[in-house]
């Protein structure tokens, strides 16, 4: 049903694919009245201006035939109105549904999209490896404290600029965990610190913040403190690399114990290098990863891993697959934290034309934290077309009546009661601080506790830019007419199933007794023509042929026939019985239509022949026959009733000399 919605929604928005305008006819004219309600040649003009795109003239049958179906169209959404479809809940909400969607681009700066986009594409050429030193810091911390997170990133930057490793700084400073070594515990063995080093990163693999201080700083650079969701990072890039793009590979893996003792991992090694030189000398890599890999996950499909991008494996393991060129072409054994590997290139995927990637990486952008800059030009400028009026010092208030209560979600709104305020204005709306109550208690959660002052702060700012958009949003069928138009065209279409649902499509298929009183009257339209009473037969046992067809003259049922002659064998004998009508059958119309059997059609070793019963003269298919073309039918016939009764019922007065000119 969704599917026929759909159709049906394209069809009202399309409806008039057949006038064109050249006459001299203003769009505020009235072209007709329908119950009372002024039609106005824009309206019944706009529907015809989105199809027509080649400009074709159209003949004065066609304008005819478009506005007999415009002013049906009209008819049908009057009833529903009268009816109250458009004040039904489920209605209204699939009406916001679309209105929701139609709205999207309206806040979204398409110029800042672009630039996203091709910033994105450019990055998308390029893989990273980049080293940090993190200072954590919630996103709702303090002042004070984001103060202090800076100056020790910053004291932490002196030191590196002074001539210590970056490696030893990350070591000290860094509030990354995997800086560190980490000795070995009950849960874990000894782990070796990373030193800071995050390996290679593409393109969206970092938040966009981090993502930013990293494509700005050149090869051997150090940032200055970068500020992400989760606190301040220095930024050392170590490398940049044409992108690996997304890989497949397969590997012979040999692993290294936690625990290994030297002279373990000195045979491991030779190992490998043994299993190398059977692989230089000719042998094929599919058969020693089945001899030799202990990845046993991917050794069932000849050592093939998981397509994966160029930070989802360790960095040596990526440094060795950019050296290889060539589909086939492997690497010489790698070690890694795991253990010895020999990797083969399986496949490369890398970046496509821009005009082939552009809609893909709109997407990704507008669920990444980038695409929240496209909302920020439209919050600048809603703030810059409409003003707006701050009262800041309301927020005052609030400092004093919001507790840490609001840190665990039982703050109450209540308790701003007193407070009245205005808190700001934007347009002819005004905000009071009951309204910015009101916005605080439905949207705590349970956080850490943090400064009032800094959480109603951004609170506030939050609410000021959502108020912004909602009043923006408010203000669409205003300032867009042609948003107006498409929501009317969309209310309109929605209004259209419904009721046709109701009237027409659903009823036709519920109202049995009327589908049969249709049937009876005009069955004569529903007739067989000559068909051939048969069956085909096929043997696949040419001794078998002649045994079918004598217990066929016997007069032995098709059924106790198939039970007879494959009691031994289920493959012998297959039947397929039915009254069969012209061009139904290539079999049947390839016999001539007389009661006997056909003659023997060899094919491959199987013979096929047709036993006719006899002929059947032309009848009337019974309802159950042809139940889908008689219901379609009888659709037709209630709706044809339904629009006369239409017609009767609301006036309906066309403006010819209007018309006229259109034509």
């Amino acid at each position: 049903m969704n599917s026929l919605k759909g159709k049906l929604l394209l069809t009202v928005f399309m409806l008039a694919a057949f006038l064109t305008s050249t006459a001299q006819v203003t769009n505020d004219e009235v072209l007709m009245t329908i119950a009372g309600k002024q039609i106005y040649v824009s309206e019944f003009m706009n529907i015809y201006q989105k199809n027509n795109v080649k400009g074709e003239t159209i003949d004065k049958k066609s304008l005819d035939e478009y506005l007999d179906l415009f002013i049906n169209f009209k008819l049908k959404v009057k009833q529903a109105e009268e009816l109250g479809l458009d004040t039904i809940t489920t209605f209204k909400t699939e009406l916001n549904g679309y209105r929701d969607q139609l709205a999207k681009p309206y806040f979204t700066d398409e110029a800042t999209l672009d630039r996203l986009i091709k910033e994105a594409y450019e990055r998308e050429k390029t893989d990273l490896r980049a080293s940090h030193i993190f200072f954590r810091l919630t996103p709702d911390a303090s002042p004070a404290d984001t103060l202090a997170a800076f100056k020790k990133a910053m004291a932490a930057r002196e030191k590196i600029m002074n001539g210590a490793s970056f490696e030893s700084v990350a070591v000290e400073f860094s509030e990354d965990p995997s800086a560190k070594d980490r000795e070995a515990t009950q849960q874990h063995t000894f782990l070796k610190g990373n030193r800071g080093d995050l390996g290679f990163f593409a393109v969206f693999d970092m938040v966009y913040a981090f993502e930013n201080g990293a494509w700005n700083t050149e090869i051997g650079n150090v940032s200055m403190p970068v500020r992400t969701e989760y606190g301040y990072h220095l930024i050392k890039v170590t490398a940049r690399r044409p992108a690996l793009g997304k890989v497949t590979v397969a590997h012979i893996f040999l692993a290294i114990p936690k625990n290994a003792m030297h002279e373990d991992s000195v045979a491991i090694q030779k190992r490998i290098d043994s299993v190398y030189a059977k692989l230089t000398d000719g042998e094929v890599f599919e058969d020693l990863v089945k001899s030799y890999s202990e990845d046993k996950g991917s050794a069932a499909k000849g050592g093939i891993l998981p397509a994966f991008g160029v930070n989802r494996m360790v960095p040596e393991f990526v440094d060795a697959i950019y050296s290889l060129n060539n589909v086939g072409d492997y690497t010489k054994p790698i070690l890694t934290s795991y253990g010895w590997h020999i990797v083969k290139l399986i496949e490369r995927k890398t970046q496509k034309p821009f005009d082939e990637e552009k809609a893909e990486l709109k997407q990704r952008i507008m669920k990444d934290a980038r695409g929240d800059q496209t909302r920020q030009v439209v919050i600048a400028r809603i703030r810059s077309e409409y003003g707006v009026t701050e009262n800041r010092p309301a927020l005052k208030d609030f400092y004093k009546i919001v507790t840490d209560s609001i840190f665990i979600g039982k703050w109450k709104a209540s308790q701003a009661n007193e407070l009245a305020g205005m808190i700001f204005k934007v347009g002819n709306m005004t905000f009071r601080q009951t309204d910015f109550a009101e916005y605080l208690a439905s949207t705590q959660r349970k956080q850490e506790k943090q400064s009032i002052e800094a959480y109603v702060d951004k609170k506030y700012n939050e609410f000021l830019d959502e108020s912004l958009l909602k009043w923006e949003n408010s203000q669409l069928e205003q300032k867009y007419p042609e948003f107006k138009t498409l929501m009317g065209e969309y209310r309109d279409g929605i209004l259209l199933f419904d009721l046709t649902d109701q009237k027409v499509w659903s009823k036709a298929v519920k109202d049995t007794v009327g589908l049969e009183a249709f049937y009876q009257k005009n069955k004569s339209n529903y007739t067989w023509d000559t068909r051939l009473d048969a069956t085909i037969y096929t043997v696949n046992d040419a001794k078998a042929v002649q045994k079918v067809k004598n217990f066929i003259k016997s007069g032995l049922s098709d059924n106790d026939l198939l039970k007879e002659i494959n009691k031994d064998s289920l493959q012998i004998l297959s039947t397929e019985s039915g009254k069969f009508s012209r061009k139904e059958n290539k079999l049947i119309d390839s016999i001539n239509w007389t009661p006997g059997f056909s003659n023997d059609i060899i094919d491959k070793g199987t013979t096929v022949f047709i036993y006719a019963r006899k002929l059947l003269k032309p009848e009337i298919k019974e309802l159950n026959e042809a139940r889908g073309l008689i219901t379609a039918d009888y659709q037709n016939y209630l709706e044809k009733e339904w629009i006369a009764s239409l017609r009767v019922k609301y006036p309906v007065e066309v403006n010819n000399s209007v018309l006229a000119k259109i034509k």
